[in-house]
């Protein structure tokens, strides 16, 4: 039973420093411009997007629609990366504005609310202020990080 008790805590301990190794977001600069659509992203602070690599490089976005189109595309938008080279993935919660781990965010599909690029997949960090935002707004769909797929973003473009 200690044995068990002692592996359970390691194993937690070493969970737990695996979730601390992720880089916290970054302030993006005046040059730093969306890979996707080419717009300078500090224009639109309420919208930031931000893949952190683990060797601290980063790359950020106008929007959760062009992230989403870089990470599952890497190969076409940088092609020396792969998903294990990502540290970290932030989007901007809608009601907050401030950056969430895309990772666990619930995201509204088919809003009334357009973002810098147009139709948008609107973040949350919260289950609850996703289903509100979606009955205030007219969305259609909750989805979670995983359930985003280029179909997903096709609908938005």
């Amino acid at each position: 039973m200690r044995r068990a008790a002692v592996l359970f805590v390691t194993l937690a301990f070493i969970a737990g420093m695996a979730y601390a190794a992720e880089r916290a977001p970054v302030a993006p600069s005046a040059k730093d411009k969306c890979p996707v659509c080419g717009m300078f992203v500090k224009k639109y602070p309420d919208w930031i997007g931000q893949v952190i690599f683990k060797d601290g490089s980063y790359v950020v976005f106008d929007g959760a629609k062009d992230l989403f189109k870089y990470y599952l595309s890497l190969k076409k938008y940088n092609p020396s990366r792969t998903e294990a080279d990502v540290d970290a993935v932030y989007v901007t919660d809608y009601y907050r504005l401030e950056p969430i781990d895309a990772r666990t965010a619930y995201f509204v599909v088919g809003s009334d609310v357009y973002g810098p690029m147009g139709r948008e997949l609107i973040p949350f960090a919260k289950a609850d202020d996703a289903r509100e935002f979606m009955k205030d707004h007219r969305g259609k769909v909750i989805v979670r990080f995983s359930d985003v797929t280029p179909e997903v973003l096709k609908g938005l473009d």
